[in-house]
């Protein structure tokens, strides 16, 4: 007979005194504490040009904008994770009990690895979208020009559109602010 092995299953109490302590990042999801890995060059500077871009765009229009470090929870999936960049309206409301850990983002942006894509697309939408405040998801290819942004139109109804063109222009709706694929890709260079 083989014995199971099965993986420890962790509170999200265990989870927080866990990755305050940690060198490396995790994502917690629903019992289960997952390492997060590096970012290659393209992956940085993707998100670099676009937080820096949005980060100008909106300190005027009442928007904090965060990249890769910030915490966030979705209590109906009983999810942490770490988006690589993401945008808050107003003031921050933070998880009970807790000045680390945002629960209010309006817009959040993936950029895409081969390892996390399909995650990305599916399970992770899934959580994000049970998130009130949440209005935009942008996905942003970093092999090749590739950005899908999705908005809300209702409860139940999000529209798709896909940019591939480096003069394709991204327009954000929940916002005034137009961002040019060129310029998201700014100094990246694809790889085969």
């Amino acid at each position: 007979m083989i014995a199971q092995i099965t993986a420890p299953t962790y509170t999200p109490s265990d989870y927080l005194t866990f990755e305050t302590s940690s060198e490396i990042r995790h994502e917690y999801i629903n019992g289960s504490i997952i390492p997060m890995t590096g970012g290659t060059p393209s992956h940085n500077l993707i998100i670099l040009n676009i937080a820096s871009i949005l980060h100008f765009a909106l300190k005027k229009q009442g928007y904090q904008v965060f990249v890769t470090d910030q915490r966030i929870w979705i209590p109906d999936f009983q999810v942490y994770t770490y988006p690589d960049v993401m945008i808050v309206k107003g003031d921050l409301i933070f998880q009970d009990g807790r000045n680390d850990t945002i629960t209010n983002p309006v817009v959040i942006i993936e950029v895409l690895s081969k390892s996390t894509a399909n995650y990305d697309r599916s399970q992770k939408f899934l959580f994000y979208r049970s998130i009130p405040t949440f209005q935009e998801y942008i996905l942003i290819d970093q092999h090749s020009i590739s950005v899908q942004h999705y908005q809300k139109i209702s409860a139940t109804k999000w529209e798709f559109e896909e940019f591939n063109q480096l003069t394709d222009n991204l327009q954000f709706s929940s916002f005034t602010c137009t961002v040019t694929l060129s310029d998201i890709y700014e100094k990246v260079v694809f790889v085969e």
